[in-house]
């Protein structure tokens, strides 16, 4: 299914450069504007769908989550260490996306003028965006308010203190874990459903931009992908040097015993699809199974590598595309929601468009910049994905050597 879906995708990417370009060069501009117009009716609803699930997902999966805590509290140590590091390493991927993207600046260039807003809308004031008014923003003054208005951030919070709340309770209010499971088991299937659609986005998309801008935006494209994947290899490059410097040379062996889920992860853009084979990669390697186990698990929640490094690099490359300025406190304001807000949709299907798209609602950039990326979104998904299993692997080593629970195989000799 994953690789049909992918031929589905490329597919709707040939086709829409195709379309595009018949329409760009056979039509007048404003004849090729009306066809881009058109083509937009399903890039909206698309948008719409994704916005849609915004709030649901954030709230059942992030107090499902939060309420199975017990075995991080029952661990303590181990737990505290690990999150750690995920912090850590979660911060540095969002500084390298945000640093490469200034660096290499793919979407300066483009030009593209910021869209009417609907009547009503907020304009696009960056000014208001303060450190006050981000800390008084946070605490959501009505939750229905917050859901209706998909107020990410609010709903994280009110959804930390629900968790939080069941977990304490005694009997930890069974019936309500329950459902909340169950809504969260719902929305990760509507989420499946939405994203099914993501072929038809992507050819409207493309057919749309290349209709109005012509076959030279694509080597805008072509600079964002090659960005981002250099900035993945900058990483990859600080994980193994980070592992091999706290675990030793033998980390080295980690990378190769990774590389098979790693692989499976790229091909099919899913981490979670290579979890079983990575899980028993790492055992085998040495990672004893209270750690690998442990720690895995929670780095598919919150220590998605690649993706928080996409989050921020595809932000700013939209507002860059738009020609929107954001001062050095914005963007660690916008870092800061990141790092929160990446951890709440963990093992979603095109979880960091749903990050993205809820982030350009808060700093109120246009929503529709989220269509200059969806073209290229799976090709780019399928570079986080493998980082994320690269990610967590190393954070599996790492915990284990600092509870020296890291056992060398008797057929393998050790390396200092």
């Amino acid at each position: 299914m994953n690789r049909l879906f992918t031929y589905f995708v490329v597919g709707a990417m040939v086709l829409g450069v195709l379309v595009g370009w018949l329409v760009n060069v056979n039509l007048a501009p404003a004849a090729a504007k009306g066809v881009a117009d058109n083509l937009s009716i399903v890039t909206d609803v698309f948008l719409r769908l994704i916005k849609m699930i915004i709030a649901p997902l954030v709230f059942s999966t992030l107090v499902a989550g939060i309420a199975h805590m017990e075995d991080a509290a029952s661990i303590g140590r181990v737990g505290m260490k690990t999150m750690g590091w995920f912090i850590s390493a979660s911060i540095v991927s969002l500084i390298i996306g945000l640093i490469m993207v200034h660096i290499l600046q793919p979407g300066v260039g483009m030009h593209l003028a910021i869209p009417d807003l609907a009547p009503g809308a907020p304009a696009v004031d960056m000014s208001k965006f303060t450190l006050k008014a981000f800390v008084t923003h946070i605490v959501p003054a009505s939750i229905v308010d917050a859901m209706a208005n998909n107020e990410i951030l609010q709903i994280v919070v009110f959804s930390v203190f629900i968790g939080t709340a069941v977990s304490a309770l005694e009997d930890r209010a069974p019936a309500v874990v329950v459902l909340v499971e169950q809504v969260a088991a719902i929305m990760l299937k509507v989420t499946g459903y939405v994203m099914k659609t993501a072929p038809l986005a992507i050819f409207a998309a493309l057919a749309a931009t290349i209709a109005t801008q012509g076959v030279s935006v694509l080597a805008t494209y072509a600079k964002f992908v090659g960005g981002f994947y250099l900035s993945l290899g900058i990483l990859w490059a600080l994980l193994i040097a980070a592992v091999v410097l706290i675990v030793g040379g033998r980390a080295l062996r980690l990378m190769g015993a990774i590389r098979s889920p790693a692989l499976l992860a790229f091909s099919t853009a899913s981490s979670e699809a290579a979890y079983p084979r990575t899980l028993e990669e790492l055992q085998k390697w040495g990672i004893s199974r209270k750690v690998a186990s442990f720690v895995l698990p929670l780095g598919y929640s919150f220590n998605l590598d690649g993706s928080m490094m996409y989050c921020t690099f595809a932000t700013l490359f939209i507002a860059q595309a738009y020609g929107i300025s954001l001062t050095i406190g914005q963007q660690i304001t916008m870092l800061a929601l990141l790092m929160i807000t990446s951890k709440g949709i963990a093992g979603v299907p095109r979880a960091s468009l749903v990050v993205i798209a809820a982030t350009l609602t808060y700093f109120h950039l246009p929503e529709a910049g989220l269509l200059l990326i969806l073209a290229v979104d799976h090709l780019l998904d399928m570079g986080r994905s493998a980082t994320n299993v690269v990610g967590n692997s190393v954070a599996a080593a790492v915990v284990a050597r600092w509870e020296n629970q890291i056992e060398v195989p008797a057929a393998e000799p050790a390396v200092a």
